[in-house]
């Protein structure tokens, strides 16, 4: 006999998420092996676009992040060849190489938000697309939903970020809001852990190729508000972000077995 059949919404979403703090840990993998499974997981999911894009996360020392080198593209990334770096200037203070020069825009970011641990800026498949359209990102699926009036649009192509004006203005276009699209650019997720940042730039890539894919059958009717909202705050909570990641980083260790060292229990 059942025993939750009388019991109301609330109180079953109350059991479910003591239930994902019981069963889904921390993974125990460090900054560096987080970092190097979400590039293969991002390239695994479409937002490879040469060298183009780069993946941050704060260091242990204040005012320093590590990010991928230069030169090497998101399926290269490992674990030993990351660069942690000082961001108000780039430099390396860890690791052989470069880091992007647009990394600049992320120190804009770090700044300006101290509940941000990490940044996904990529120039991916069908985001990019929709950013040629210059419109903004619409969530009307329930699978999207972490997304709902979490994404703020920058309608105007500041030019290629390198400059402080650019992190000015893209920091500024984001405000409180975890991801942003870029017109004529691309999209940046921000997370409080690189969980809930893979999780959002995964999601917000299937976000763009489903709007696409409606826009083009007929006209994307709205969610409703309320329950949308619900949904978003069911969907965005960190245990389920470090379910979601690890079943991506199992994923991309099959596909990519060389991108950490040692064993990886997920």
């Amino acid at each position: 006999m059942a025993d939750t059949l009388a019991d109301t919404k609330d109180v079953l979403v109350d059991r479910a998420q003591q239930q994902m703090r019981d069963h889904f840990p921390d993974s125990g993998l460090t900054t560096r092996q987080k970092l190097a499974l979400t590039c293969r997981i991002a390239f695994d999911g479409g937002h490879d676009s040469g060298l183009a894009g780069q993946i941050s996360a704060r260091g242990q020392q204040p005012g320093t992040y590590y990010t991928q080198r230069l030169g090497l593209g998101f399926d290269e990334i490992t674990e030993d060849n990351l660069l942690l770096v000082v961001d108000e200037d780039l430099r390396v203070l860890e690791g052989e190489g470069m880091p992007n020069p647009a990394n600049r825009f992320h120190s804009w970011i770090y700044r300006a938000r101290a509940d941000v641990n990490c940044i996904i800026h990529t120039h991916s498949l069908h985001t990019a697309a929709l950013a040629m359209l210059e419109v903004p990102l619409v969530v009307s699926q329930m699978d999207t939903t972490p997304l709902y009036d979490d994404c703020a649009f920058l309608k105007e192509w500041p030019g290629v970020p390198v400059g402080n004006e650019e992190g000015e203005i893209i920091s500024a276009a984001l405000g409180d809001k975890r991801a942003i699209l870029l017109a004529h650019h691309g999209q940046l997720v921000t997370g409080a852990t690189v969980e809930e940042a893979c999780n959002l730039a995964v999601l917000i890539e299937r976000a763009a190729r489903l709007q696409l894919l409606a826009m083009a059958a007929g006209t994307v009717q709205p969610l409703d508000p309320a329950l949308a909202r619900e949904a978003h705050d069911w969907t965005s909570t960190d245990r389920r972000s470090r379910a979601n990641f690890a079943y991506y980083a199992r994923r991309a260790l099959r596909n990519h077995p060389d991108c950490v060292k040692g064993t990886v229990d997920l």
